[in-house]
């Protein structure tokens, strides 16, 4: 267990002091993955005050010996959803900005093993089409994972599935995203060469004469 996991399991045993060896294990990986998501230094903090609160009045049901950080996690999710309906919509990011992440480093990499910025920026909206194809369930699992650096265990915990759900759609993601990738980078098939007609009167007839 991490030191902001044993402290979870005395403060949700009524040690009031532990709670501050909790905020501050979990608060920067919180503010971090929030700030992916949502603009304004001010609805992160809000959303962060209203996670622990939530967590103060379910202190009572925590698990001695879990991992404090997924829990967390799921409580600002739902939170940061609920404050994005209520919110106008171009106050916060594009969900897939986290995700598009990985694509990025694919086009980094292609970039610089010569890559014109053209190819690359044709890979990019591949690969950006092919993450907007993805189920829901599968950019989520995608994100917590690969992005977001959560074990499939914790990810599963985020989300509300199974451990087992979580790498399906993880690799479900990864073999989508993997194939427009391919397929981008696949050379184009040589131009058929295009027969030049003869030209007129340039051919005699069997028998013919000049």
């Amino acid at each position: 267990m991490s030191p902001a996991d044993e402290a979870m399991t005395r403060y949700a045993q009524g040690d009031a002091a532990a709670f501050d060896a909790v905020y501050e294990g979990v608060t920067p990986r919180l503010e971090a993955y929030l700030r992916r998501h949502v603009r304004g230094t001010t609805r992160v903090e809000d959303i962060i005050q209203q996670t622990f609160l939530q967590i103060h009045a379910a202190r009572g049901t925590f698990n001695a010996g879990a991992e404090v950080f997924p829990w967390a996690l799921a409580i600002a999710r739902r939170l940061m959803f609920d404050v994005g309906r209520k919110a106008r919509r171009e106050e916060y990011r594009d969900m897939r900005d986290e995700d598009e992440l990985e694509a990025k480093a694919e086009i980094t990499r292609a970039v610089a093993s010569g890559e014109e910025l053209l190819e690359a920026r044709e890979i990019g909206e591949r690969l950006s089409a092919a993450y907007d194809r993805l189920s829901e369930p599968q950019r989520v699992a995608f994100e917590l994972v690969k992005t977001s650096g959560l074990s499939h265990a914790q990810a599963a915990t985020v989300a509300g599935t199974s451990v087992t759900g979580i790498k399906l759609r993880v690799h479900r993601a990864y073999v989508a995203l993997r194939a427009a990738l391919d397929e981008a980078r696949a050379p184009l098939p040589p131009s058929a060469t295009t027969a030049v007609p003869p030209r007129a009167g340039g051919l005699l007839s069997a028998g013919g004469r000049r």
